[in-house]
């Protein structure tokens, strides 16, 4: 069967790994990297993703498609992330590539473009979703550092918890950003979800360098939050 054309400046991809036992829950799954991202998060650790002054030298849409055909039998499935790949014109024609090999697809996003992922659910050519979730919804763009239409994320909250697509909402916790009070609206916001990921901020490289030594919450606060987040979800798990 002939190949969709993808220009690869529709689908930028700044790196490839190969195999990955985590990116794709239960599944061995090498993971794919999109270029460009519409916010600004300044504890995110992919900043070569982010920065147009730090993008990475992109690698053509096809090689990662030649190199995904040789997996077939080999990989359960991709893993999608970024950077945000529903920025991207051409997702929608890869992730058709990649389901017509027999993959699993897992995309990861921020959540703002849900008429793309609306697409994509009803044409059952991805099969989980991970949306991160950066607080609650009046804070969205004080944390995303870019104005942020918050019915966009709302709309595809409800979306993935509506529609049965398999998903995790997950949300990284910076001491700074975030506390206790500001969990109880992040459940409220994504009450019924299946899965819920509190993930421990691990300082270091980040796209604001004020956060590259920020002490990260103990073990017992993130148990805290933990207990908070299973009043809403059907469960709750500490990365």
């Amino acid at each position: 069967m002939k190949r969709r054309s993808i220009a690869n400046s529709d689908l930028p991809i700044g790196g490839l790994q190969k195999t990955s036992l985590v990116d794709y829950p239960g599944h061995v799954a090498a993971t794919v990297f999109t270029i460009g991202c519409n916010m600004r998060c300044g504890y995110c650790h992919n900043p070569e993703l982010v920065l147009p002054e730090q993008y990475l030298d992109p690698i053509p849409v096809n090689d990662i498609l030649d190199w995904c055909e040789t997996r077939i039998g080999k990989l359960d499935g991709i893993a999608i992330t970024g950077g945000e790949p529903t920025m991207h014109a051409g997702l929608v024609d890869f992730c058709r590539e990649l389901k017509s090999m027999g993959f699993l697809i897992k995309l990861d996003s921020n959540g703002t473009h849900p008429d793309m992922l609306e697409q994509m659910i009803g044409e059952k050519i991805i099969d989980f979703v991970a949306m991160d979730i950066k607080g609650p919804i009046d804070r969205y763009s004080e944390i995303a550092a870019r104005p942020i239409d918050t019915d966009t994320i709302q709309r595809t909250v409800r979306l993935l918890i509506d529609s049965g697509t398999g998903h995790e909402f997950r949300t990284t916790i910076v001491r700074s950003q975030l506390d206790a009070s500001d969990f109880e609206r992040i459940g409220t916001l994504v009450e019924g979800a299946q899965r819920f990921a509190l993930q421990k901020f691990q300082p270091g490289k980040t796209l604001s360098p004020q956060f590259e030594f920020e002490s990260s919450y103990n073990d017992y606060e993130m148990k805290e939050l933990q207990t908070i987040m299973e009043k809403y979800v059907k469960q709750c798990v500490i990365h």
